[in-house]
C-alpha cells in the first residue's frame, strides 16, 4: 500500500506538454470514476452509473459520447474497484473511440473524519475512421457521386494507457486530483506518424452545506453542494464551477464552464457554456436532465447548446449498509 501511495503521488506531479482534448461531461460527478479513479468504490457498496452526451447537435459531425461503469467497494480490505467503459462518435460517425478502464483505489483513514484514497487506472482504447462515412470534394463536384479519388489512408489503431488519481474528504468537503494518459500513447491513424495522446490534469472539490436541521452525519433532506472541476490538457484549459440545491428528492443545478480571463494565447477569455440542471435523486436511483447553453463566440443558435443525461443506481446488502454509515462521501450527485 505504501508503495500505491507512492506511485499515485508521483505521477500526480508529472504533468507535461499536450496536443488535444478529451471529452467532458456537464455531470462530471454523476461520472466519478471518469473523472478519477479515485472515485472507484466511493458507495456504500456498488454503483452502476451511465452518461449520455450530445454536442453541438445543430452542427453536422456532432460529438456524442457514452459512459457506462461499475464500481465496487470491499470493506473488508478497504478498496473500491471500478470498471469503466467509454464510447464516442464524431464528425457523422466516421471517426469512433472506444475504451475499457479497469481502476483499483485503496481507502486509508488518517484521522476521525478525513480519508485518503490514492487509485491507479490501466486502460484499452481503440480508434478508427470509417473511410465510407466520409465525403469528398470530388463527390459533391459530381452531385454526392459515391465513389471518390482519395485513398484510404487510415488504420484502426489501439493502445493501452496509464492513470492515477488522489481524493481527500470528510463528512463535509471533498479535494481531489487526477492525471490520465500518464504515458502519452501513440493514438495516431496514419500507420507511419506519432500523435501522442496527451495528458489531461484535473484538480476538482467542494463543500456541502446542510440547510436543515439534521445531524453531523445525517442528511436533512435540504443541502447545498457547491463544487469545481478545472483541467488542464496540452494548451487548453477549462473551469468548471457551479452549485447544486439539493431539496430530497428534487436537485437543481447551475454551472459556469470556461475561464474568465485571456487565456491559451488566444487574446480573449475563454467563455464556453452556462449550464442547467434538473435531476430526482433517492437512497439507491438518480436521474438528471442537464442542457449547456453555448456563450462562446459560437453561438447558442448555430450550435444547438448541449444535452447530457445521466442516471445512477446504487446498493448495498445489509452489512455493509451498517459499515457505510461511518464513511459518507460528501461530493455532488451530478
Amino acid at each position: 500500500m505504501r508503495l500505491l501511495v507512492l506511485i499515485a503521488s508521483l505521477v500526480l506531479l508529472a504533468v507535461g506538454s499536450t496536443t488535444a482534448q478529451d471529452k467532458h461531461f456537464t455531470q462530471f460527478y454523476a461520472a466519478p470514476t471518469y473523472l478519477s479513479p479515485a472515485f472507484a468504490g466511493t458507495t456504500i457498496q456498488s454503483r452502476v452509473s451511465s452518461n449520455y452526451r450530445n454536442q453541438w447537435p445543430s452542427i453536422p459531425g456532432a460529438f456524442v459520447a457514452y459512459n457506462v461503469a461499475y464500481d465496487h467497494y470491499a470493506p473488508e480490505i478497504k478498496s473500491g474497484f471500478g470498471i469503466l467503459a467509454t464510447h464516442e462518435r464524431a464528425g457523422s460517425g466516421a471517426l469512433r473511440s472506444s475504451s475499457v478502464s479497469a481502476q483499483y483505489a485503496y481507502e486509508i483513514r488518517m484521522s476521525r473524519e478525513l480519508y485518503f484514497r490514492p487509485a491507479l487506472q490501466f486502460t484499452f482504447s481503440n480508434r478508427n475512421i470509417n473511410f465510407n462515412d466520409l465525403i469528398f470534394g470530388d463527390q459533391l463536384i459530381r452531385n454526392n457521386d459515391p465513389t471518390t479519388v482519395e485513398e484510404n489512408v487510415f488504420e484502426p489503431v489501439s493502445f493501452f494507457d496509464m492513470s492515477s488519481g488522489g481524493l481527500f474528504y470528510s463528512p463535509k468537503f471533498w479535494f481531489g486530483a487526477s492525471l490520465h494518459h500518464i504515458n502519452q500513447p501513440n493514438e495516431s491513424l496514419y500507420p507511419d506518424r506519432i500523435g501522442l495522446l496527451p495528458r489531461k490534469f484535473s484538480l476538482h472539490g467542494g463543500y456541502r452545506f446542510n440547510a436543515g436541521s439534521g445531524g453531523h452525519y445525517r442528511k436533512s433532506g435540504k443541502e447545498i453542494v457547491v463544487a469545481f472541476n478545472y483541467k488542464s490538457q496540452a494548451e487548453f484549459s477549462q473551469l468548471d464551477l457551479g452549485a447544486y440545491l439539493e431539496l430530497d428528492p428534487l436537485v437543481l443545478g447551475v454551472w459556469y464552464r470556461g475561464l474568465p480571463v485571456k487565456s491559451n494565447n488566444l487574446g480573449y477569455a475563454n467563455q464556453d457554456a452556462v449550464a442547467v440542471l434538473a435531476g430526482i435523486g433517492t437512497d439507491r436511483f438518480r436521474f438528471a436532465y442537464s442542457y449547456d447553453i453555448t456563450v462562446s463566440q459560437l453561438s447558442v443558435g448555430a450550435s444547438g447548446g448541449a444535452h447530457e443525461i445521466s442516471i445512477i443506481y446504487e446498493w448495498a446488502n445489509k452489512r455493509n449498509a451498517r459499515l457505510g454509515k461511518r464513511r459518507i462521501v460528501p461530493c455532488a450527485k451530478f
